[in-house]
């Protein structure tokens, strides 16, 4: 894992969609297109923000997917990862060669199907992922499946996950949560050829201490990182503050 540490989100995220543009720009010179997952939240913002800005990526030859997407959530709430797709990354590039959206207001276990079927044929080169306040990956809470070899799979929220959501503003109540979410798989996540990974905020530091100090284990599952070829790790110093000093000695500081 390459960790990098950046003095404010804003540095993160421009750090982290340029290495994300060229990752892109490589795989679509090599293979003739790119596949990419995206990962939503508040803490891909300004990563997101700099990738939309980047210079020569030919979006025509680049397929999208999405990581999650609540169940039984409607596309028109502030909190849909469709909404936020459409409105902060494919409404603003040119013309992407396809892009396939997580329908959480559908039979999930068919969407599900669908969307294994259409993603199998397309082996990721770019994964876009964040880290949740208790460690989940996509959508993988504590104790993840790191066994499953599904692209997608229904998932039950934990009550820190859904608190998180609230405590970000998607919701007004705890109960206004989805407690189950469409969500890709810890393996194909790790079958992603790159990974960036971009956490800002205080509010992630224990989670990042505990899932790149501690052995990997479903308990942190974004700990699994720590086993991929090609990960890089974006984090600012606030989320950053509580790791130990040999492992920020590791790290590019800037």
């Amino acid at each position: 894992m390459k960790l990098h540490i950046f003095s404010t989100p804003k540095h993160l995220g421009q750090a982290a969609g340029s290495l994300a543009a060229e990752h892109i720009k490589k795989a679509i010179q090599e293979n003739g297109q790119a596949n990419i997952i995206l990962a939503t939240g508040t803490s891909q913002f300004e990563t997101l923000n700099q990738l939309i800005q980047e210079k020569e990526i030919d979006w025509s030859l680049v397929n999208l997917f999405h990581l999650d997407e609540y169940i039984g959530l409607s596309e028109s709430h502030p909190a849909s990862f469709r909404k936020y797709l459409k409105e902060r990354f494919i409404q603003l590039v040119p013309n992407l060669k396809s892009f396939h959206l997580i329908n959480g207001e559908t039979d999930a276990q068919a969407e599900c199907t669908r969307l294994n079927s259409i993603i199998s044929q397309h082996p990721i080169d770019v994964a876009l992922v964040g880290i949740g306040e208790n460690g989940h990956l996509a959508f993988n809470d504590p104790p993840a499946n790191f066994e499953t070899k599904d692209p997608y799979l229904v998932v039950e929220l934990d009550e820190a996950c859904r608190k998180q959501q609230m405590g970000e503003g998607w919701f007004p109540t705890l109960e206004d949560v989805p407690t189950q979410a469409i969500s890709m798989s810890i393996q194909h996540i790790m079958a992603s050829s790159k990974i960036i990974s971009s956490v800002p905020d205080f509010r992630k530091a224990e989670a990042v201490k505990n899932c790149l100090e501690n052995e990997v284990s479903p308990w942190y599952p974004a700990s699994i990182l720590q086993k991929h070829t090609d990960c890089s790790m974006f984090l600012d110093i606030h989320s950053a503050e509580l790791l130990s000093a040999d492992l920020k000695k590791q790290a590019f500081i800037a």
